[in-house]
């Protein structure tokens, strides 16, 4: 359910609700909503988190991120913020990593070109962050299961675009739920529709100020979301641990903690 009208201030906010099941019924509401930073979040915006009876928000952005544009939130401590930082999502921070020199210093054309070959695909990337964030996403399950059981059960889960961490986790809750995979497939790729009014140039516009051409597979890394690369994030979750459970499991998830989500996930 499309929410960016609502909590007004973000570009990509939606709940994930109503989303077919494996074996029948739909995806529990009012426990899923993921986005883009709250920093811009308006007085409107504010107060429907209250609404919607979000009690937790997930910041997965680095300290770095966070600290150039900290969430707004309710003064009154209603909401609690979680701050749960993976690496490998923020795009400036990886250009600078890529290319040291590219504020301030000279590079040549040549320098700069041989840094963007190690520009990852979005499939390389989200591998990456997988093979580094067990821990993170199963902190993400297990703070679902623990807000479901509160008055105010909703978790907003972010990053800064809401594509790439805030997409990932997204899909390991999904799968966990038994949705199909066509159906979180759909849930990802809406992302770059999203993006397209207008917060995509902001995203360009963040590497572009630093100097460097905007090549299509930068581009990518910030702007789009295409089906192949959540598939093949499924696709070496599935060969590397045998599903989303054992991923979880290496993230220190028990057996019980994910049958228990996946029930009420599922509102059996």
């Amino acid at each position: 359910m499309e929410l960016t009208s609502i909590l007004q201030g973000t570009h990509n906010a939606r709940e994930l609700t109503g989303l077919p099941l494996a074996g029948g019924g739909t995806l529990a509401s009012g426990l899923l909503f993921r986005s883009d930073a709250l920093a811009g979040l308006t007085d409107d915006g504010l107060q429907e988190l209250v609404t919607l009876r979000i009690g937790t928000v997930i910041d997965m952005r680095t300290d770095a991120e966070r600290s150039r544009a900290a969430d707004r939130l309710p003064d009154d401590g209603s909401v609690t913020l979680l701050p749960l930082p993976m690496q490998g999502g923020a795009m400036d921070e990886m250009v600078k990593r890529l290319l040291p020199a590219a504020t301030g210093a000279s590079l040549s054309v040549t320098q700069v070109a041989e840094a963007l070959k190690q520009v990852p695909t979005l499939e390389g990337l989200y591998v990456s962050i997988l093979d580094a964030s067990a821990p993170q996403f199963a902190t993400i399950a297990r703070t679902v299961l623990a807000a479901s059981r509160t008055e105010r059960p909703g978790v907003l889960f972010h990053c800064t675009a809401g594509k790439d961490r805030t997409g990932l986790a997204a899909a390991i809750l999904l799968s966990v739920a038994e949705v199909p995979r066509e159906e979180i497939i759909a849930d990802y790729t809406q992302t770059e529709k999203n993006l397209a009014f207008g917060f995509a140039e902001a995203l360009t516009g963040l590497i572009t100020s630093l100097g460097v051409p905007l090549t299509p597979a930068l581009k990518t890394l910030a702007t789009e979301s295409p089906a192949s690369a959540i598939e093949a994030a499924l696709d070496w979750i599935d060969a590397n641990h045998g599903g989303v459970a054992g991923y979880l499991r290496v993230g220190g998830l028990t057996d019980d903690e994910i049958a228990d989500l996946r029930r009420v996930l599922r509102g059996e």
